[in-house]
């Protein structure tokens, strides 16, 4: 019987710290409704000479939906074309079992925004992606693999790392596990 105790011990212990607790950047209820939005986690950094690249995900609870946000930021000397969602646009998450998921755009035409700081030309790119029902289950047992985007004038593959050392934030991040540890924030 101890055994048994024991091990139903470890066993909560183990789920217990295999998700992260959740940081909301974000966190508003009232009358109108609720909104919570968890910190932005980098998932995807490539740095080849002048070019650079990010995706940040974060997720979003508006009234009951959860919704994951996309931040891409493209940083170059040079010019930086555009890269636009819109209606059609879809991310596809696959996943290390093997597994596909798919999520929609929410939003409207948005090709970001282009600044000029420290002698770089800065895109940012950001849009909001729905969770097709029964996603949820798969997300939160298996990392990322690869993230395809299909956006408006062409796809791209991002493939997630299990473990990035980031050059821009000076930390360490596990982002192949972003569901893992963060959908649970959102539910």
């Amino acid at each position: 019987m101890r055994i048994l105790l024991v091990l139903l011990l470890a066993f909560y212990s183990l789920q217990t710290f295999a998700q992260r607790k959740c940081e909301y950047t974000t966190e508003v209820k009232d009358s109108l409704g609720s909104l919570k939005t968890t910190k932005e986690v980098l998932l995807y950094e490539r740095i080849f000479g002048q070019n650079e690249q990010y995706l940040f995900f974060s997720l979003t609870n508006d009234d009951g939906t959860p919704y994951l946000t996309l931040q891409q930021v493209q940083k170059n000397n040079a010019f930086i074309k555009a890269t636009c969602i819109d209606a059609s646009t879809k991310m596809y998450v696959q996943l290390e079992n093997g597994k596909i998921i798919t999520l929609l755009h929410v939003q409207e035409e948005n090709c970001g925004n282009f600044f000029y700081n420290d002698n770089k030309n800065i895109r940012v790119l950001s849009a909001n992606f729905m969770f097709l029902k029964d996603s949820f289950k798969e997300l939160k047992e298996s990392p990322i693999n690869i993230i395809r985007i299909k956006y408006s004038t062409e796809t791209i593959d991002y493939r997630i790392k299990p473990e990035l050392q980031s050059e821009l934030l000076k930390e360490f991040n596990r982002p192949a596990n972003f569901f893992i540890d963060y959908l649970h924030c959102v539910e």
